[in-house]
């Protein structure tokens, strides 16, 4: 069987002709083949309202109004569109934010009037990608939203709390569409493989390959069916040159199967074979951690080099950097923290493959930098006192003074502002009297952390002793004072810069 066979159109007319997409020919044609939206399609549901009528006499969509659909690439967004214009025979008609201006906008907004003036067709109008759209495009939405001369149906992946203007989401019932799991994506790999929208069983694919594919595509449901596409041609083609010739009749004709190799060409990348229980998955993650926490630079950028090539979630390895950068190396380095976080946020802009160079620029920082887990230390240190009960009343002179009554009370009585003193340090009691004199935080002499030890050793002697920066040895005029933590690695410090 030829791959790109005709299979026809559906009875909306959805292109469903031999040149589309795999994705495209297998987009659901009913609710029921809407796959990870449960929670959206229940009956009684709004969007299963708009798609279908609730009973005898009732007009489909009746009371609901137009609706956002929110939610990661490849989950449905535009299916549902779809199976919304087929209800009740409504026109359809797409614009991208990406193309379409304000001039686009409000012809399609008078051409959907006068359909419904002249013939009573109301008009579902799919604004892909809204978020792209400025203030000003929204804003000519407003109207036939508000009138309902077109039953608005936007999409986007970016939260429309920030990225839509607040008349238009008021106007408008926000759907939250839920990332695919692994499992709804076996599912829309078998459906294509044997539909006859799809492969019609022109090929098999091993439960390997099936699992490599599902892994790859993340969450996309889009991205798993092009890559089955592309790796079902390639069988095909393969077993189309090696079919009889010269006169010597073809072997009987075996269904091909579809192999991890097969997905990996298919898809331009060779993969890391993680198990189908995932435990090849975590494990390389850990080796990755604990490359980067011990301070191996190659072992770091290879194991990153495998989860890059096997379609890891980009985003999920910046957070793996991020955390890393507190957790293993603090305040021994701080400007690591901010690399991971630039790093982070990169990613969430750029998108891959060109997030690969951040995020190994990140994870070398932090494999490279000077180690300390004094911070994630001291943070688990003091929780444990929290969590058993520890530490009681606020000391009265470090409360809230400021709202009226607070100074009949003692609140803020006898605080000391520090920077009324030398080096703005005063002795003091900050913590609650059970836990005076417990000390959490216990900085090492790796790197930057090196110079914080030597000046919290100074400041913790004055607020454990009462004695005055001023006063005594180290406090006299013209004694040394240890320096505050420089930036480590900044070359245009003035000669005061960094005293304190």
């Amino acid at each position: 069987m030829d791959l790109f066979e005709s299979v026809g159109t559906d009875d909306a007319g959805l292109p469903t002709h031999r040149h589309a997409p795999l994705a495209v020919r297998m987009r659901p044609r009913t609710l029921e083949e809407v796959q990870g939206q449960d929670h959206l399609l229940g009956p009684g549901a709004p969007l299963r309202r708009l798609v279908e009528p609730s009973g005898a006499g009732d007009d489909r969509g009746a009371g609901v109004s137009s609706v956002i659909l929110w939610g990661p690439p490849g989950t449905g967004k535009t299916t549902l569109a779809y199976l919304v214009a087929r209800a009740s025979g409504r026109r359809f008609v797409e614009l991208s934010a990406v193309t379409a201006g304000v001039r686009d906008v409000r012809s399609v907004v008078s051409d959907a009037r006068r359909q419904l003036a002249a013939s009573g067709q109301e008009t579902v109008l799919f604004v892909d990608e809204v978020h792209r759209f400025s203030r000003s495009q929204q804003d000519a939405l407003l109207p036939s939203v508000e009138n309902r001369w077109v039953t608005l149906v936007a999409a986007t992946t970016e939260n429309p709390s920030f990225s839509v203007v607040s008349p238009l989401l008021s106007r408008s019932l926000l759907l939250t569409l839920r990332s695919l799991g692994p499992q709804d994506l076996r599912l829309l790999l078998e459906r294509a493989l044997t539909d006859e929208r799809g492969l019609a069983g022109a090929v098999a694919l091993e439960e390997e390959a099936r699992d490599q594919v599902v892994r790859m595509a993340g969450s996309d449901a889009r991205r798993a069916l092009t890559v089955l596409e592309a790796a079902a041609g390639a069988v095909l083609a393969e077993g189309a040159r090696g079919s009889g010739h010269d006169g010597v009749p073809a072997t009987p004709r075996i269904v091909p199967s579809i192999t991890v190799k097969d997905v990996e060409r298919a898809a331009d990348t060779s993969a890391v074979r993680y198990d189908r229980q995932g435990d090849q998955h975590y494990d390389v993650v850990s080796a990755f951690i604990k490359s980067m926490r011990g301070s191996d630079p190659d072992a770091t950028i290879h194991y990153l080099a495998r989860m890059i090539a096997a379609g890891e979630d980009p985003r999920y390895i910046a957070r793996r950097i991020v955390v890393h950068a507190s957790e293993d190396v603090g305040l021994a380095d701080p400007w690591v923290l901010s690399t991971a976080v630039a790093a982070q946020q990169a990613v969430a802009a750029i998108g891959m493959p060109e997030s690969g160079l951040v995020l190994a620029q990140a994870a070398l920082a932090v494999a490279t930098a000077p180690k300390s887990n004094a911070v994630a230390t001291a943070l688990s240190r003091a929780l444990e006192d929290v969590r058993a009960g520890r530490g009681g009343t606020v000391p009265s002179h470090l409360r809230d003074a400021h709202y009226a009554g607070a100074q009949a009370l003692g609140h803020g009585r006898g605080y000391l502002y520090p920077h009324d003193f030398a080096h703005s340090v005063v002795a003091q009691t900050y913590l609650p009297e059970d836990l005076d004199g417990t000390q959490y935080y216990q900085p090492t002499t790796n790197g930057h952390e090196d110079r914080v030890s030597q000046r919290l050793a100074r400041v913790r002697s004055i607020l454990s002793s009462g004695e005055s920066p001023g006063d005594g040895p180290g406090g006299a005029p013209g004694a040394t004072w240890p320096q505050a933590p420089a930036p480590a690695r900044s070359r245009k410090d003035s000669p005061g810069t960094g005293q304190s």
